[in-house]
């Protein structure tokens, strides 16, 4: 009997109807301990070059770990991976919640899912029995509208991962929803699991996970209550959720306001964390078994702006973009933006963004009042921003199926030079962290497989000088031990862009969130996660070994992008950020250089063992054990 994984992958072909069972053996468990390092395995093999992202020969994966539903804080964490149709590469997107744990308990650590049924299905997963299901009924409804007409016919109880009415209009970046507040919300999942006929997974189940050293898990799930009041940033994490650093952001110049303009935005405490906490905050949820409790739930009675609690409350990337991005400070209105995210299961970076850049091209004259339907769309305006996100979701007019393309597409539509105000890498918006100042996610947003993210490498500040020593100290356990000056990209601050890639790769490939293990601030460091995933399995895991795991991902998915053809020629940033920003903050005048990032990406790949192409070699696949790769290179 294995420990902490069921040892058990449902295969799910929609065009022919079937389903089975494989049972990997331990050794491929130990090499890639879940996640989209497991599922790049099934993505390699199976999808054929050049596949349509939204044909039926895409490959959706969905995969937890070897820890999840184990009793300690951040182990409920699933994995989704397919062809993206943002970026035609590889997708990747994590959420957390229940429903990867109950996904355990009812028996299995992953499901492949091919092809496309002829009808809209559900796939039922209850305590190791599976079937396809009629999901017609649940079709043009809203995600909190689905959770109840399935807990109805399934299991009140069950968890349900489905797409939303935004993938079935057509939205590009439309997410996977769980809770009807949980999402696997960038690259465009959802789409891909709409385009399959695959309305949504549901799963219950009663099977515990098997502990290898339950006392030494037990001990080490007793360390967490007790550091999170001593460890400032898990502290405020705790208190004011991902929204604690909005006005940490805006004080050093690094919130991004009227679409990446500027870094300063003068309406930032309205929108803060803190005034969530004062106001709209109902309480604070969690994923299960995690002591953090970072989610928010909010609630708003009264006012124009009526916000269900069912749909959460707004994360620190979302009070950016439909925030300071949009010029809008107005709480209430953020909320229901998130909220309608929710409701129709769309990403609410890539929709924030993608209005404010759509309103950059309202006030520079790209498009008129006639081409938007009417909206006033400038910056600051709440309620247009409201009208805007709801003709994207619905697919209203030409407008609305415009916005609902996101904004690089758009660019191509309304022309014009429009291209200069895009903020996008393959495809994909940038999240609310700015590359002007945090040198480090410039190189990380041009390489990243899948665009530009927040949550693919450690930040700046916990590497430049004057950071402490409880952070350095936990660097030092993956090499790094030499702080940089403030806004430099040298090769040692490379380096530590690489490094700690490599670490947030492995806790994408175990399923580990990056709020409750990392390499610096989270609640435990490298070292525990290495006993934590011992006690778990058995296995005498280390930091290295870890190492490895995450080393193993990054290279599967630019193996994957070169068969694709996506290699250096796509890791490209957007012309704004070469551009100086505007304002008179701390960072007011910043703009990044084509030198200093080419500079930078020939010592990433290198340090990488990839090609001057971003291309791994077969030598560097054989070094990390996925020489079976090799043959998916490019001739």
């Amino acid at each position: 009997m294995p420990n902490g994984y069921n040892g058990k992958i449902l295969h799910v072909d929609l065009t022919k109807g079937t389903l089975e069972v494989e049972e990997p053996k331990e050794a491929f468990y130990r090499k890639y301990l879940g996640g989209s390092a497991m599922g790049m395995h099934y993505i390699l093999r199976d999808m054929p070059k050049g596949a349509d992202p939204i044909g039926p020969d895409n490959v959706l994966t969905l995969f937890t770990g070897v820890t999840t539903g184990a009793a300690i804080s951040g182990q409920s964490r699933l994995n989704a991976n397919a062809k993206s149709p943002i970026s035609g590469g590889i997708g990747d997107s994590q959420s957390g919640g229940f429903f990867p744990a109950e996904l355990k308990f009812a028996g299995f650590d992953g499901i492949v899912i091919k092809g496309k049924s002829a009808k809209p299905v559900y796939l039922s997963i209850i305590d190791g029995k599976f079937e396809l299901r009629d999901a017609a009924h649940l079709m043009g409804k809203l995600t909190g509208e689905v959770d109840d007409i399935i807990h109805k016919e399934v299991d009140p109880k069950a968890e349900i991962l489905q797409h939303g009415i935004g993938a079935e209009n057509g939205v590009l970046f439309s997410s996977l929803c769980s809770m009807s507040n949980r999402h696997n919300g960038r690259t465009g999942m959802g789409l891909v699991m709409a385009s399959k006929n695959l309305k949504a997974v549901v799963v219950r189940g009663t099977k515990k996970v098997q502990l290898a050293d339950a006392k030494a898990l037990t001990a080490l799930n007793r360390v967490g209550p007790k550091a999170l009041p001593e460890n400032g940033d898990m502290d405020g994490l705790a208190k004011f959720g991902t929204a604690v650093v909005v006005l940490f952001n805006n004080t050093i110049g690094t919130l991004p306001t009227r679409n990446y303009n500027e870094a300063q935005f003068e309406g930032c405490e309205p929108i803060s964390g803190e005034k969530m906490a004062e106001t709209i905050l109902k309480e604070r949820d969690t994923c299960y078994a995690c002591v953090v409790k970072c989610k928010r739930v909010v609630e708003i009675k009264d006012g124009p702006y009526h916000v269900d609690p069912r749909y959460g409350g707004p994360e620190y990337e979302t009070l950016g973009t439909f925030g300071s991005y949009c010029g809008v400070d107005d709480l209430a209105a953020v909320s229901l933006a998130n909220q309608v995210c929710n409701e129709y299961a769309v990403d609410s970076i890539a929709a924030g963004a993608t209005i404010a850049f759509a309103m950059e091209c309202y006030e520079k004259g790209v498009i008129t009042k006639e081409q938007t339907g009417g909206l006033d769309l400038k910056f600051g305006n709440a309620d247009a921003m409201i009208q805007a996100l709801y003709m994207m979701v619905k697919g209203e007019g030409e407008f609305g199926k415009t916005l609902g393309l996101g904004s690089e597409r758009a660019s191509k539509v309304w022309g014009k030079n429009s291209d200069e105000f895009l903020i996008t890498v393959k495809g994909a918006e940038a999240p609310a962290h700015m590359p002007q100042a945090k040198r480090t996610l410039a190189l990380i947003y041009a390489v990243n497989p899948f665009g530009a993210d927040h949550q693919s490498s450690e930040h700046d500040p916990y590497y430049e000088e004057g950071v402490g020593d409880f952070n350095l100290d936990r660097l030092k356990q993956i090499g790094l031990g030499s702080p940089q000056p403030a806004y430099s990209l040298t090769e040692e601050k490379v380096r530590f862009a690489y490094e700690t890639e490599v670490f947030y790769s492995m806790l994408d490939s175990a399923e580990l969130c990056q709020f409750v293990y990392g390499p610096t601030w989270t609640l435990y460091d490298g070292k525990d996660t290495a006993h934590m995933v011992s006690s778990v399995t058995g296995w005498d895991m280390t930091v290295e070994e870890l190492m490895e795991v995450g080393r193993r991902r990054l290279d599967l998915f630019r193996v994957f992008n070169a068969r694709e053809g996506l290699t250096r020629n796509a890791d490209k940033l957007p012309k704004k950020f070469f551009k100086q920003l505007a304002g008179t903050g701390p960072t007011a005048g910043f703009a990044l250089t084509h030198e200093e990032v080419d500079s930078a990406i020939d010592h990433y790949y290198k340090l990488a063992g990839w090609t001057n192409d971003g291309v791994p070699t077969p030598e560097t696949l054989k070094k990390h054990d996925v020489e079976w790769a090799a043959e998916y290179l490019p001739a």
